[in-house]
């Protein structure tokens, strides 16, 4: 069992995972706060309805994609690797949205969280669902970003999923030390180190979205003469090529293999690849300067305010 495989996973699944379980211990403070605990049921129930949907939302992905990789279709095998491509620029997108609007808006998360639940509780007759939408849709997001990252990376099998469920563990042990038992941690350093170790996997699905980008143009232009010209950059002379990748910036597979320790260990958490060509080495430089940039700017511009809340909540649920 590779047990690299479950990095990425874990990484993500924690970091998005401890976000889901901050909401959830406001909530359950301000249902303390206002003795309405009868409505913890629900919160629960928004927990499971939102690991649930995103499971399933999972499933369904890994399925059309293994529905591809089987069909005897001539275009199924390009389709497949546009669809992967496709998810891994939605996955850029969106944890990319998270990383840099989570670290702006986490001021006021405490605040909008409370607001939602005192709003829910005007609701005498539709308080328990109100409570319960807000706690699904927490998680719900934090889960879909996972499942689209993890469905991009198109990592099936046990071991990711080990990664997934050890990364919702560690949120669930962080949320219970710092609301059930009071225990202080820094969670300003710890959302500033998880978010450069996120920004390093996310500009390695770049590289890997590009790399099934060149993969679907080179099949193309094998499955359909009209297509043939589309390789821009084919090159018949060479062992090693690409189709619309450019030349090859290196090739360390001798030295350094990506399928191997270390170096599998260095691509599951920094986007390390054995191969690499020249756009796919543009894309990773510019993720990194152009998140990166945003992502650093934020974060000097944003008060440490996030574990004032979650002490703030914690002193309320006692």
């Amino acid at each position: 069992m590779n047990f690299t495989e479950a990095i990425p996973t874990f990484v993500i699944t924690l970091r998005e995972g401890v976000e889901a379980a901050l909401v959830v211990g406001i909530v359950l403070a301000c249902l303390k706060k206002a003795d309405q605990t009868n409505l913890n049921s629900w919160v629960y129930a928004g927990i499971a309805a939102g690991i649930g949907a995103s499971a399933g939302v999972g499933a369904l992905f890994n399925q059309l994609l293994h529905i591809l990789s089987t069909s005897n279709q001539p275009y199924a095998p390009v389709i497949k690797q546009l669809l992967e491509g496709g998810l891994g620029i939605v996955a850029i997108v969106m944890l990319s949205w998270m990383l840099i609007w989570m670290t702006q808006q986490a001021r006021f998360l405490k605040a909008e969280v409370e607001g939602a639940v005192t709003a829910a509780l005007t609701e005498n007759a539709n308080a328990g669902w109100g409570v319960f939408g807000l706690i699904f849709i927490a998680v719900l997001r934090e889960g879909f970003e996972t499942v689209i990252f993890v469905s991009a990376q198109f990592q099936q099998g046990l071991t990711p999923a080990l990664g997934a469920l050890a990364g919702l563990l560690g949120a669930a042990i962080i949320g219970a030390l710092i609301f059930q038992w009071g225990v202080k941690i820094e969670l300003g350093k710890f959302f500033k180190f998880m978010g450069i170790l996120l920004l390093l996997i996310v500009a390695g699905l770049a590289v890997s979205a590009l790399k099934h980008f060149d993969s679907s143009a080179a099949l193309l232009s094998q499955t359909d003469i009209n297509y043939a010209g589309i390789c821009v950059f084919f090159d018949r002379t060479a062992q090693l090529h690409s189709c619309i990748l450019g030349p090859m910036l290196w090739n360390a597979e001798a030295i350094l293999p990506d399928r191997k320790f270390p170096g599998i260990v260095l691509k599951a958490l920094f986007g390390y690849r054995d191969r690499l060509y020249l756009v796919q080495g543009i894309g990773y430089a510019m993720f990194l300067v152009i998140v990166g940039s945003l992502y650093f700017q934020k974060l000097g511009n944003k008060p440490n305010l996030t574990s004032k809340n979650a002490k703030s909540a914690t002193e309320q649920a006692s």
